[in-house]
């Protein structure tokens, strides 16, 4: 059985993450909304238990997981480490007693409790003792209304405002200007500022080797001397071949070793993300992580379709949020990389099979399966080898986050 999973960051005021809001479902043929609630909670609880590990998703992180009243009955938020898992109680639940008491219980167990599209009335007081995190959809709830939420709960200072729906760098700010704590949305993977951004000696240094490295036959005197030029970018080398990665048994002691045990295929890897790390250095952490999983994931698209060279799709996936990272037009940082034509057609023109693989990956992060599914079917793609796809995805550009760590 395959457990189809997405999920979506949500900030801190400072754009760090906090935590993911895990969307979990049993297919893409009988999806949200058709599914049912308790349906969709149960199964991703069973899921936890026998078919992944929580971690695999969230890294370090807690879960936002929506519960219903049902689920909350059946007791099985404490199915999940407290300190993993933010209870989530979907807006369709009532307030009343019955809740009311769930809501106690998990507060004492020590778990914390968000309530999801809150839509306000005075019942709710009851609960705020208990709440840490109301949701409010930032585009569908007028400001009247958001000041009488901040309102109600001025007696509960513990309790944080989490902004849902947040889409541009204006909505955040509008949002951080009027007390949202937390926030969540795609925000932070549209451009902030058109303007340019020069690249440094060093990332010209990358964009020389991820130059030299797509040659159909690689010049290691050379690549090897550009390392060489450059003691962190050689520090850093040695210690992305010696992680715990690539298991190798003898530690890895010169450049050119290096070079040749990680071989044409890892080492333009290994550039591609350095590059993208170096370069989104003042950027939240999460952009670099949504890079690496979207690169990884069109790898692994390509590998089950067939149709693209898996280098360029990984490569395409990776430079998808460079407009982000630069915060100017991906046009015209396009421009500025030796990137093959296919690539650029892709994230430019959004044209061709790599640029469907991308609006595949956008579909699955905002948890779209219909589209996703219909996305798949135009491709031809073998469905049932995707969430797997995804999943090695998300686990692949979590260790390569630790490993590229300082």
């Amino acid at each position: 059985m395959y457990f189809y999973a997405a999920r979506q960051p949500i900030l801190d005021r400072n754009k760090v993450l906090y935590a993911y809001e895990l969307l979990f479902r049993d297919g893409l043929s009988n999806v949200f909304p058709e599914i049912d609630g308790d349906e969709a909670t149960s199964r991703m609880i069973e899921g936890s238990q026998f078919s992944f590990g929580l971690e695999d998703f969230l890294d370090d992180k807690p879960g936002f997981i929506n519960f219903t009243l049902d689920s909350l009955i059946k007791k099985y938020p404490s199915m999940l480490p407290k300190e993993q898992v933010v209870v989530e109680i979907l807006e369709t639940v009532q307030p009343g007693k019955r809740l009311l008491a769930e809501c106690q219980h998990l507060k004492e167990q020590g778990y914390t409790l968000a309530l999801d599209d809150y839509i306000h009335q005075p019942v709710w007081r009851h609960f705020y003792p208990f709440i840490d995190i109301i949701k409010i959809d930032f585009r569908s709830t007028d400001i009247e209304t958001i000041k009488s939420v901040q309102e109600a709960i001025a007696d509960f200072p513990h309790i944080k405002l989490l902004a849902e729906k947040v889409e541009t760098n204006e909505e955040f700010q509008q949002a951080l200007d009027m007390g949202f704590y937390y926030f969540q949305g795609f925000f932070f993977s549209q451009p902030e500022m058109m303007q340019t951004k020069a690249l440094s000696p060093a990332q010209m240094t990358l964009a020389e080797l991820l130059y030299e490295t797509s040659k159909a036959e690689l010049d290691l005197v050379k690549i090897t001397n550009v390392f060489q030029r450059d003691v962190s970018l050689s520090y850093k080398l040695l210690r992305y071949s010696n992680s715990s990665i690539f298991k190798r048994r003898a530690e890895i002691e010169t450049i050119k070793q290096a070079l040749v045990v990680l071989g044409q295929v890892e080492l333009k890897k290994f550039l591609s993300l350095l590059f993208t790390a170096q370069i989104s250095s003042d950027k939240p952490a999460e952009l670099m992580r949504m890079s690496m999983t979207r690169a990884r994931f069109a790898e692994g698209l390509a590998n089950i379709d067939g149709k693209v060279d898996t280098g360029k799709a990984f490569l395409t996936g990776l430079m998808s949020l460079m407009d982000a990272i630069l915060d100017e037009p991906i046009t015209s940082v396009m421009e500025k990389l030796p990137l093959a034509k296919e690539i650029k057609d892709a994230l430019v023109e959004n044209s061709g099979v790599l640029a469907e693989y991308m609006t595949l990956i956008k579909y699955y992060e905002a948890a779209q399966w219909q589209q996703a599914n219909q996305a798949m079917n135009q491709l031809g793609i073998a469905s049932d080898k995707v969430p797997d796809a995804y999943h090695t995805a998300v686990q692949w550009a979590n260790e390569q986050m630790k490993a590229l760590g300082d």
